[in-house]
């Protein structure tokens, strides 16, 4: 079938082009950090983690919203979302290569990744999520390719892809899950020290790993006149409401616990975020963030208020909007304001800030063109079978 992915039209070449322009951006950049080390990013001492684990945590939420597909059509064999399993399960697949790409990145020498192969160590977090990371990966490459080769051939699928799809659903909260613990397992970052971590991750993957997917759709409907089926829209869209009114109300839960209770670790990072914080050695008030969260809460609650009314939601223009804008606020939080602000204030009390650096910027660019290859040339794939089959 990936013969199928070399035919299309000049807007799918030029696509392509432009994901292969940004390709080789990115790798040009990576080859100067990979000369120079990390120094060309703005990450430090006090500020470890940056732009790249952000998206790797948000990007986890992504490949894990796939199981708000494989669910329902799998174990509860619910067909209207038959036509859509496949692109959720694809859209994981690039989703996940890109998380192992902001790893690599990361770690400044690429070696250091098989530090975690050569010298296994189940006690670490780490460990686990490489496990559960690449686990997931090859059931959804296995589940989805079976699957579409079935309705090729006009057959259902075997028993044993279902089979394998139900063991994949554990795999998809496993992942976001471990990640979560990977920030929860360090008792010095208060802001990250929290039992509903998980809960918290969970929440913002099932309503942005959707939105993102619907998006995705809908360009696809536009573009390639592939039907994807309202009632299936409606179902998706409201699952994606339930879940960011979980994430607005669990973050609400974490300002409660600081804020009512006074404790001063936990209401630091926070405070940073909506406020910004004064650097008790300089006397400067330092708050680079704050524009940024102030737009993602806006954003988010914006978003609820188009989402939750029926009316609004079923509105295709609106509901293309709020899903827009849910995932710029799922990403500004889940991202830069998740990771960085758990650094601030450092172990002294003082305030680093932290903005990414052009090379980290150009590199995280040419490894969403590498996702974006991989999830465009596979939907192809499924969207020129499925139109064949009916």
């Amino acid at each position: 079938m990936l013969e199928k992915a070399l035919n299309g039209n000049k807007y799918y070449w030029w696509w392509i082009s432009l994901l292969l322009v940004c390709i080789g951006v990115g790798a040009y950049n990576y080859a100067l950090q990979f000369q120079h080390g990390l120094q060309l990013t703005n990450m430090s001492r006090d500020v470890s983690w940056g732009f790249y684990v952000a998206q790797l945590t948000y990007l986890v939420g992504v490949a894990a919203s796939g199981v708000m597909l494989v669910l329902p059509y799998y174990l509860h064999d619910y067909k209207k979302f038959g036509n859509l399993v496949v692109f959720g399960e694809f859209m994981a697949i690039g989703a996940i290569i890109m998380c192992l790409l902001f790893v690599v990145v990361d770690l400044g020498q690429p070696q250091r990744l098989m530090n975690v192969v050569l010298h296994p160590t189940p006690n670490s977090v780490l460990f686990w999520d490489m496990i559960v990371l690449n686990g997931y990966m090859f059931l959804n490459i296995i589940v989805g390719w079976a699957s579409l080769e079935a309705q090729k051939k006009g057959v259902p699928y075997a028993q044993w892809v279902k089979i394998l799809a139900i063991v994949s659903v554990p795999f998809a909260f496993s992942i976001h899950t471990v990640t979560a613990f990977l920030y929860a397992g360090i008792p010095a970052r208060h802001f990250w020290l929290t039992a509903i971590m998980a809960a918290r991750f969970l929440a913002s993957a099932f309503c942005a790993g959707p939105a993102i997917m619907l998006l995705l759709l809908f360009i696809v409907e536009k573009v390639a006149k592939f039907e994807i089926g309202d009632y299936a829209v409606k179902m998706l869209a409201r699952i994606i409401t339930y879940a960011m009114i979980f994430n607005v109300f669990f973050f609400g839960l974490e300002l409660f616990t600081a804020f009512y209770s006074q404790i001063p670790g936990h209401m630091h990072s926070i405070v940073y975020l909506f406020a910004g914080l004064e650097d008790p050695t300089t006397g400067q008030h330092l708050g680079v963030m704050v524009p940024y969260f102030w737009a993602a809460a806006f954003m988010a609650l914006l978003s609820l208020a188009l989402l939750i009314p029926s009316a609004t939601r079923n509105c295709k223009p609106v509901l293309i909007f709020a899903l827009i804008i849910l995932v710029a606020a799922t990403w500004i939080d889940k991202g830069m304001g998740l990771v960085v602000a758990g650094f601030i204030p450092n172990m002294f009390e003082g305030v680093t800030e932290y903005m990414p650096s052009s090379t980290e910027l150009f590199i995280s660019l040419g490894i969403y063109a590498i996702g974006a290859l991989v999830v465009t040339v596979l939907w192809k794939i499924a969207v020129t079978v499925k139109k064949a089959a009916a």
